[in-house]
């Protein structure tokens, strides 16, 4: 063992005072690894390949969320040197291959492999198809102890030895093998394999899943390579997205990001937003904003007469908003018996009736005004079995709550980006505010198809009651039809996972997107997920904007990166929004 300290250097030349710098304290070196600093390191050199190597077989370890250091020396060999070698290699094995013919020995399928290899080589060469290359891989990876560089050697070596790749240590040259990865190009280890052009192109390290496409919107920058992440949700069997993330991980400050660049591609945008975020976006651009709350102006009518869809049967579609009017009322009403549950299906129909409106003429006859809540509540009153259902109701149509949920729809939807903020509702009010706004949106939407993303800011509200969870699920099963993209924000991971329809929610999200995780939600998310243990410790460790993107069966380490205009408009930095305002000495 030995060790090495640079303050015991004798060097007086000015010219080092950086490296003096850059250089750690000291080294401490033994026969199987180096210790850097607080770090273990062991390099390891690959030794061996197998006969044939797909491209991409290097993408595992490119891709393993760990530290590590990856160099690659790749040397041009001098190709008549190497066409002589080739041309009496191919003597040599014709010679053993004749002589066992002589002797009547059984063929040897190595040997004619081996022949064909090398005559194929040659013809490749002298046909400048394939150049020879003397190619060195080195890899160094470090942990916080011996045990932590035990676990990542053996998870290294199982990925490479599946694709036949023979890795070993570097034995008794820890420290030439360490100066042969750091970024001074200089290959001290030599240890080097002879690879034709195609398998040393497979070794390229930007074999990561780039996900850049000629369509879409940027989504980051790729952690693992640099590149670009520029992707089409559109493309995907599904456009439906989910992000995950501890509050202040900068998951409405990616969905607000996300909703300018997919204007700017021509698509139209739908937030519903708990939280005021979206305001100064929608402010920004020209968006309509609408408050929803007990004493705004802004109404919306659940019982709202939907555009019959091109190609639709009337009746069809009277029969699926009565189903989504069941399910509201159940969410108003809280626990209701199977009797009460026959009742409200039936008022509804009446209450439509009431207004001569009828499975038949729905959605056709627009000129006819819609019932409103209030109507449902005289139907009820006179319904048997009802008197209950209807004081039950009161208080949305009387009560405290009437504003809220019984007036005529007076918000314009014409309209590139729409935000609907019920910020001001009380708790027990957004769940049903959420439901009104989604079936209030979902007509709009299969009115007319075009292309849109309808974001769901904090939708665990959604998931805590089973009418509601069950109606966000048909909504993100269907919309793909309507090309239409569904994504799903959320802090509470546990809460949103707890609700049957939580996880066929994310089933049906080919996009997803993990940011920082908290401790107390990981193990969930990295089940829900399939994460492993690296990419687990990652989420918990990761800076604000940074996480995992997944999308179809790609997925990769993102850092969100906006431009500078785009922060100034986006952010929710308090400190940041009073810099803009001209107001930060006023605290």
């Amino acid at each position: 063992m030995s060790y090495l300290n640079k303050n015991n250097q004798a060097d007086n030349n000015p010219s080092n005072d950086l490296l003096n710098v850059i250089a750690p304290a000291g080294v401490e070196v033994d026969s199987n690894s180096v210790k850097i600093g607080d770090y273990h390191a062991k390099t390891f050199f690959l030794s061996a390949y197998p006969r044939f190597i797909s491209s991409g077989w290097f993408s595992p370890v490119i891709n393993m969320a760990e530290m590590m250091d990856i160099s690659i020396f790749v040397h041009p060999t001098d190709t008549g040197m190497i066409l002589k070698k080739l041309t009496r290699k191919v003597a040599q094995i014709e010679s053993e291959i004749n002589e066992k013919q002589e002797k009547g020995i059984v063929r040897d399928p190595v040997l004619e492999t081996a022949h064909e290899d090398v005559e194929s080589l040659r013809d490749s060469l002298q046909q400048a198809r394939e150049k020879l290359f003397q190619v060195g891989v080195y890899i160094t990876i470090y942990g916080a102890d011996r045990k932590k560089l035990d676990e990542l050697q053996h998870k290294m070596e199982s990925i490479l030895e599946s694709k036949l790749i023979e890795v070993r240590p570097a034995i008794f040259r820890q420290m030439d093998a360490l100066n042969s990865v750091i970024p001074i190009s200089d290959d001290k280890l030599s240890v080097l394999t002879p690879l034709n052009s195609g398998p040393a192109s497979s070794l390229f390290p930007f074999i990561s899943p780039d996900l850049t496409s000629e369509n879409g919107i940027m989504y980051g920058v790729n952690m693992h390579n640099n590149s670009l992440v520029l992707f089409d949700r559109f493309s995907l069997e599904n456009a439906n997205s989910v992000i995950f993330a501890k509050s202040g991980s900068g998951k409405s400050y990616s969905s607000k990001l996300q909703i300018l660049r997919s204007l700017m591609i021509g698509t139209n945008v739908i937030v519903i937003d708990p939280e005021n975020e979206y305001k100064n976006l929608a402010d920004a651009i020209g968006g309509s904003y609408f408050k929803i709350s007990l004493t705004s102006e802004n109404h919306v009518n659940p019982f709202d007469i939907p555009i019959l869809p091109e190609g639709e049967d009337p009746a069809d579609v009277f029969k699926s908003h009565i189903l989504n009017l069941t399910g509201l009322l159940k969410l108003m009403f809280g626990a209701i018996t199977p009797e009460e549950d026959a009742i409200i299906d039936r008022v509804i129909i009446e209450t439509y009736a009431s207004r001569d409106i009828t499975s038949e003429n729905f959605g056709i006859g627009q000129e006819l005004n819609p019932p409103l809540l209030e109507d449902l509540q005289v139907v009820l009153e006179n319904t048997e079995g009802g008197s209950s259902l209807a004081k039950r109701l009161e208080k949305f149509t009387r009560g405290s709550y009437a504003g809220f949920t019984n007036a005529p729809t007076n918000v314009d939807i014409k309209n590139r980006l729409i935000v609907f903020s019920i910020r001001d509702l009380e708790e027990e009010l957004r769940p049903i505010a959420m439901y009104i706004i989604l079936n209030f949106v979902w007509n709009l939407i299969r009115s007319k198809l075009k292309q849109r993303v309808l974001i769901i800011d904090e939708a665990w509200l959604m998931m805590k009651n089973k009418d509601s969870a069950s109606f966000l699920f048909g909504l993100v099963k269907r919309a793909r039809k309507y090309y239409l993209g569904v994504t799903c924000i959320t802090q509470d991971v546990d809460d949103f996972l707890r609700s049957e329809y939580g996880r066929p929610v994310i089933t049906n999200s080919s996009m997803q997107i993990l940011l920082k995780q908290s401790q107390m939600s990981i193990e969930s998310v990295g089940n829900a997920f399939g994460l492993t243990d690296g990419e687990r410790a990652f989420l918990l460790e990761c800076g604000v904007g940074e996480g995992l993107f997944f999308a179809g069966m790609k997925h990769i380490a993102i850092k969100i990166i906006p431009s500078y205009t785009e922060d100034q408009i986006i952010t929710t930095d308090p400190e940041q929004i009073l810099a803009i305002k001209g107001l930060k000495g006023e605290k």
